[in-house]
């Protein structure tokens, strides 16, 4: 620049042009910071409104994010994230999101700015420039690592080409499958596709097909297309099963010798009636007047499964059994999880024992871990065992009158403690020979299921107590603990706000004992009232979620400050880490990897979230194959859900959960608050609340979405 035109510039200058100066200057410059004064030397601004015209500049930029204002009030080129990393959401409604790894906040991606990114994508996002008033949005530059690659649907099957139509939300096109990659799928087959690329100018990706699971609408088939849905293994591999074939069943005299010998104590178990797996054992006897011994035997599952074998592996990746509504699919191979560890009556098995001493009030005077044979003298439904506690009468009532009451007053006392009593009611299905569901029933916790409940509480809490407590001075050995934080206090309020509309009300600061005790007075004052269930949903859903970790908090819903997971090997993989290791720190040996058993942890916290996922799938298709067939009929229902696209609403009788959309609600013209849960219409002011009773009739039933759409009967 001449000096001539640079004296110009000084006087007079457009303010676009001014924003280009300033921007290249700036972007010269990338990491300092500069104070007004040194941007109007550095930019050679000499008058009053040239300085005032970069002022509105500088503002501007700072809107847009091409500047950030440091500690000091000098201005810095933002250029940190121009280019970031970070997780691709993709929503139904075509608001894709990223999720920055920084933890900031999530930044708007357009479908078109996407970039074949799938939900859950590594991906680096470049930020756009941004619009005056809008918030900053970005564009997917690379995926780094794909979350998911195989997808679940129904084939289409043409003359030279196919597709797979999922209802996947989360994808935004269908797969396209060459003909050659169809493995003898045919059209309605229901099947498992693997992605295997999107060149950069298609629509859709391209697919083969690595499974056929069936005809859409077969029980069987369905059923497996939700464990494929969630990841989960619907087949037990072959090479597992002829490894568990292999394994003696034999208890040899080494094996007598070294374990505490149960066979003689009256021993029993308690379980559903259709379980197989029989994880534990209950045993009593009295020691002298007024003093107990209980036993609490556990099937001893690692006696079994010797760590790094193929089954331990095996396990370690299912980390859980998974219980859809008509099956189970379990973590271990069916001859160790039905016959070899599970506690069968009349047969001598291979137990690990958590053993007590109690007097008649339930105190604990003497606990002892050991490993135990035992041979259990009866096999007790809950039903069976819930009607000796009634009537009185039966076998063994003796031992199962004593257990109850003495299980009656770790429960009364555990709640004094401050432990939260959910109590929720589950909907099951009455099912026929072909998967068709006949009828609904609920499934509620009586005294037989409690009794079970207190006494695997106690051993599970002693066992955490055990390897956990130990003195101030003194370091805890490595162990997986069963963790559940404090409720967020910002749910807390919320929830109080809800409850003051039914005339309730809770703590929602205070100590861990004043607010649980508070909740619990809440659960125990819903009970038997039409709001009953409502309030307990929303009550859940201010809690945290309980996981598996080796950073011990405590476990806030039971009130106990040590927990774990002992009592059910069979089905779940923390239990036999905590055997092991168990096992390991009572022989003297020396803590394990806390790096190696954290991980474990966070898989197996993972994995049981999935499977809960995948059977409440199950039930919601069993659900509306169930309406399915009720198509026209009229029911009372209570709005379990309100949401910007409409409203949710859960049939009283039978607890079948349908939206009524957005669409249907025609008669005006509706805005959501979030925070009040309710809908309410602009012209006429009319309200639709969580909790308000509503008459609906069952419009639609969308098998393949799981969703069933009702309409409001006026």
């Amino acid at each position: 620049m001449t000096k001539k035109k640079e004296k110009k510039a000084g006087k007079h200058m457009k303010k676009s042009e001014l924003a280009e100066k300033l921007m290249t200057w700036m972007q010269m410059r990338p990491g300092e910071d500069f104070a007004t004064k040194q941007i109007f030397r550095g930019l050679n601004l000499t008058t009053h409104p040239l300085k005032m015209l970069c002022m509105d500049i500088l503002h501007d930029m700072v809107e847009d994010d091409f500047l950030q204002i440091v500690e000091n009030g000098h201005y810095k080129l933002n250029n940190h994230g121009i280019i970031l990393t970070g997780t691709f959401q993709r929503k139904s409604n075509g608001k894709n999101s990223f999720v920055p790894d920084d933890g900031s906040e999530p930044i708007f991606i357009a479908e078109r700015l996407s970039g074949h990114a799938m939900h859950g994508d590594k991906v680096k996002v470049s930020l756009t420039a941004k619009r005056r008033g809008r918030k900053v949005e970005g564009e997917v530059i690379e995926i780094l690592e794909r979350a998911k690659d195989t997808f679940v649907g129904t084939l289409k099957v043409e003359k030279y080409y196919a597709f797979l139509l999922t209802e996947d939300r989360t994808l935004a096109n269908d797969i396209f499958i060459p003909r050659d990659m169809l493995k003898g799928g045919k059209n309605g087959d229901k099947a498992v596709v693997k992605v295997v690329e999107w060149p950069q100018d298609a629509k859709n990706p391209i697919g083969k097909v690595v499974d056929i699971l069936g005809q859409a609408g077969d029980n069987n088939t369905e059923m497996h297309a939700i464990l494929a849905e969630f990841g989960l293994p619907y087949v037990y591999p072959k090479t597992v099963e002829q490894a568990a074939e292999k394994i003696s069943d034999i208890i040899t005299p080494e094996d007598y010798a070294e374990r505490e010998d149960f066979r003689e104590i009256t021993t029993f178990t308690i379980d559903p009636k259709d379980a197989k797996d029989f994880d534990d054992a209950l045993s009593i006897r009295p020691l002298k007047p007024g003093l107990w011994e209980v036993g609490v035997h556990i099937a001893d599952v690692t006696h079994y499964v010797k760590e790094g074998s193929s089954i331990d592996k095996e396990a370690e990746k299912r980390a859980t059994s998974v219980y859809l509504v008509d099956r189970t699919i379990p973590m271990l191979p069916e001859r160790l999880c039905n016959l070899l560890c599970s506690l069968r009556p009349n047969e001598e098995k291979l137990a690990y024992s958590a053993i007590f001493e109690m007097n008649d009030k339930a105190e604990v005077k003497h606990a002892r871990i050991a490993k135990t044979v035992i041979k259990s003298d009866r096999r007790f439904t809950y039903e069976e065992a819930q009607d000796i506690i009634e009537t009185g009468e039966g076998e063994f009532k003796d031992e199962i009158l004593k257990l109850n009451e003495l299980a009656q007053i770790l429960r009364k006392n555990r709640m004094a403690s401050g432990a939260v009593d959910f109590d929720r009611v589950e909907v099951r299905f009455e099912i026929d020979d072909k998967g068709k569901p006949l009828s609904v029933y609920f499934k509620e916790s009586k005294e037989a299921n409690k009794l079970i409940e207190e006494f695997m509480l106690l051993a599970n809490r002693t066992v955490a107590e055990c390897i956990g407590k130990v003195p101030k001075n003194k370091k805890a050995k490595v162990f997986p603990y069963r963790i559940h934080d404090l409720p967020d206090p910002e749910r807390l309020e919320n929830l109080n706000w809800f409850v003051n509309r039914f005339g309730y009300k809770i703590r929602t600061s205070g100590s861990k004992s004043e607010v649980s005790k508070s909740l619990n007075k809440l659960l125990v004052e819903v009970r038997g009232k039409k709001e009953q269930n409502l309030i307990e949903m929303v009550s859940l859903k201010a809690m945290q979620k309980a996981k598996y970790s080796t950073h011990n908090i405590g476990h806030y819903g039971l009130a106990f400050d040590y927990y774990t997971h002992f009592t059910s090997p069979i089905r779940r993989f923390p239990d036999m880490m905590v055997h092991r290791l168990l096992a390991r720190y009572l022989a003297g040996g020396r803590t394990a990897m806390e790096a190696k058993y954290e991980d474990l942890c966070e898989h197996s916290s993972a994995m049981e979230q999935i499977a809960a996922n995948a059977e409440r799938a199950s039930i919601k298709y069993k659900q509306v194959e169930f309406m399915g067939e009720r198509m026209g009929q009229e029911f009372d229902g209570t709005i379990s859900g309100v949401t910007e696209w409409g409203l949710y609403v859960e049939i009283n009788e039978n607890k079948c959960e349908g939206m009524i959309p957005m669409r249907e609600l025609d008669d005006d013209y509706y805005d959501f608050d979030e925070k009040s849960y309710c809908l309410t219409g602009r012209r006429y002011h009319k309200k639709y609340s969580l909790g308000d009773p509503v008459r609906i009739k069952v419009v639609r039933a969308n098998l393949e979405r799981k969703q069933l759409d009702f309409a409001l009967v006026e």
